[in-house]
C-alpha cells in the first residue's frame, strides 16, 4: 500500500505501508519527500504506480511510485483543485486522468502516456471536486457557483448542469457507482446515480472536509470534529466511528481496497487518515468496538497536510509522460512545441 500526501508548504510526501509480522504490526516507511510545487498542493490522486499532485502553481506533477521519482509535469490553465484517475477493472494502470481547476474548466488526459486530450468549460466559477463513474463514461463536478454538472467523457462535453442552492465542497460515487454523495458544510446528501433522487441526508454536526466510499455501503467522513465516521448509506446511521482520531481536523481519508485487485478483500478493513497537523495514521476498523482503538501505524510529517491519496496495487508498468501540440502531435516530455 502506498500513500501520497500533499502539504501547504509545497512538499509531496510518499510512504509505503509495510506489514512487519503476521499482519499484526505495521510501519509507514518513507518513499520520498521534496518540494515538488512552487505553491501549496491542493489535491493528489494515486492509481497503481502512478501518482499525481495538483497545486496553486497551475501545474500537475506526475510521479512513478515504483522508482520513487517525479517523472514530469502537465501545465494547467489555473490552480488545480481536484484530480481523479479512471482505471478499467481489467487494467493494472490508469487509462485516464481528469483534472478540475479554479477557472471552472475540466481537462481530460490520456494516462498512457500522459497527454492532454481536451478541456471543457463546466462551471462559471471554480470547480471544488470531481469524480469519475466506475464505467469511465461520465464525471460529476460541483463548484463555487453552487451548481452540479455532469461531463460526458466519451464525447468530451458537459451534458447536464443544475443549481443546488448551496455550494458543495465534495462529490463522489459509491463503490459500485449506483449512488453518489455530496458534502455541503456539515451535511452529506446521498443520491441515486440514475436520476439524482435524494435518498438520505446525513448530519455530521461539524464541517466535513473529506469523504470516501468503502465497501458494503459504508461512507467514511472526516473533518473538524477530528473523528472518522463510517456511515451506513442504507440506513443513514453511523455504523461505527473512531473518536478523536487526530488532535486536529482530518483532511484526508483513504480506504485501502480502492483502486486495487487480488488481495483487496483482505485489506478492506484498513483505513488511513491525515490531519492538518501533519500526522498520518493507519487504522484497523475492526478494532472500533474498543473504547479507544490504537492506530496500526503513524508518522508525523511536521507539515500542514492538505490532502491524502493511496493505492494497494503494485503496478508493474512505468508511467510515461507526453505533451501535445495544437495539432495533436505527440511530443516527448523533454521537448518543447
Amino acid at each position: 500500500m502506498s500513500l501520497i500526501a500533499g502539504s501547504y508548504e509545497r512538499f509531496i510526501w510518499g510512504f509505503k505501508l509495510r506489514s512487519l509480522k503476521n499482519d499484526q504490526n505495521y510501519e509507514l516507511t518513507p518513499l520520498f519527500s521534496f518540494p515538488s510545487h512552487l505553491s501549496p498542493i491542493k489535491c493528489t490522486a494515486v492509481a497503481g504506480s502512478a501518482a499525481v499532485s495538483g497545486g496553486a502553481d497551475d501545474t500537475i506533477k506526475i510521479y512513478d511510485l515504483s522508482t520513487c521519482s517525479e517523472i514530469g509535469s502537465l501545465h494547467h490553465s489555473a490552480t488545480v483543485t481536484s484530480l481523479s484517475f479512471f482505471t478499467p477493472s481489467s487494467f493494472s494502470f490508469p487509462r485516464n486522468l481528469i483534472a478540475a481547476s479554479e477557472d471552472g474548466s475540466v481537462s481530460i488526459y490520456d494516462a498512457d502516456p500522459f497527454v492532454h486530450l481536451k478541456s471543457v468549460k463546466v462551471h462559471r466559477k471554480a470547480v471544488n471536486s470531481i469524480c469519475i463513474h466506475p464505467s469511465g463514461r461520465l464525471a460529476l463536478t460541483v463548484g463555487r457557483d453552487e451548481c452540479m454538472a455532469m461531463v460526458n467523457l466519451v464525447r468530451g462535453r458537459r451534458s447536464f448542469y443544475c443549481r443546488l442552492g448551496k455550494e458543495a465542497s465534495l462529490v463522489n460515487f459509491s463503490d459500485g457507482g449506483e449512488k453518489f454523495f455530496m458534502v455541503m458544510d456539515d451535511k452529506i446528501s446521498v443520491h441515486e446515480s440514475e436520476d439524482a433522487k435524494t435518498i438520505l441526508e446525513l448530519d455530521s454536526k461539524k464541517r466535513v472536509l473529506c469523504a470516501t466510499s468503502g465497501m458494503h455501503g459504508i461512507l467514511f467522513t472526516g473533518g473538524e470534529d477530528r473523528s472518522i465516521k463510517a456511515w451506513d448509506i442504507t440506513s443513514g446511521k453511523i455504523a461505527y466511528s473512531i473518536e478523536d482520531a487526530h488532535s486536529t481536523r482530518v483532511k484526508g481519508i483513504v480506504v485501502l481496497h480502492k483502486n486495487s485487485d487480488g488481495d483487496a478483500e483482505d485489506h478492506q478493513h484498513i483505513v488511513a487518515s491525515a490531519s492538518s497537523d501533519g500526522v498520518i495514521r493507519v487504522w484497523d476498523v475492526r478494532m472500533t468496538n474498543k473504547d479507544k482503538p490504537n492506530p496500526l501505524a503513524e508518522v508525523n510529517t511536521k507539515s500542514r497536510l492538505t490532502c491524502l491519496a493511496g493505492s494497494l496495487i503494485k503496478s508493474m508498468k512505468r508511467p510515461q509522460v507526453g505533451n501535445t501540440t495544437s495539432n495533436g502531435q505527440q511530443l516527448d516530455a523533454g521537448e518543447e512545441s
